[in-house]
């Protein structure tokens, strides 16, 4: 017996809720990292005026990004070249880059941001899935997610460099040689 969507609106939380299709997924996951970024936007002291204003306008992107598969294409060129100029700006405001994993750490808004990170992997790998059921995925949505997935990690960064909080490298055992 499948579920089926009720009749009344107040016990109604999204239309497509009950879909079968990997799309719904990614619309839910792509809403949490609007979410996350409205969090860690909440959490931002006021002196961080110009990651606030990067946000506020990343925020809307992400939201774009959610629709622009069932319905039309929200996102374009400008939109992902803004945010490749973003990620070079703190990139470069960052003394010595993490290159790989780090055990993720930080107070204040880095949590957010490793969540977000997080959430921008699997609303890729929904894309994946999307894609394998034969819905067409505009290139440039997955491009965009990834974009998004390593400016939170240069984010956290960035932002634990400002608050001398160091995350340690982590090195799997699993693959190469680890101590």
């Amino acid at each position: 017996m499948a579920l089926k969507s009720s009749k009344l609106l107040d016990e109604i939380c999204y239309p497509f809720i009950h879909e079968t299709s990997y799309l719904c997924d990614y619309e839910v996951l792509t809403d949490e990292l609007a979410t996350l970024v409205g969090m860690a936007l909440s959490s931002l002291p006021t002196e961080e005026m110009k990651m606030i204003d990067d946000l506020h306008q990343l925020q809307p992107l992400i939201f774009h990004a959610n629709g622009s598969i069932r319905g039309r294409l929200a996102l374009s060129e400008e939109n992902l070249d803004w945010l490749k100029e973003r990620l070079n700006a703190y990139k470069a405001g960052i003394s010595s880059p993490t290159r790989g994993f780090v055990l993720p750490r930080g107070t204040g808004t880095v949590p957010y941001l490793h969540q977000a990170r997080s959430v921008s992997k699997k609303a890729i790998r929904a894309l994946v899935r999307v894609d394998s059921e034969g819905i067409a995925v505009p290139e440039l949505i997955p491009r965009f997610l990834n974009i998004c997935c390593n400016f939170f990690f240069v984010l956290t960064q960035y932002l634990n460099q400002q608050h001398q909080v160091e995350e340690p490298v982590f090195i799997s055992r699993s693959y190469g040689r680890a101590p």
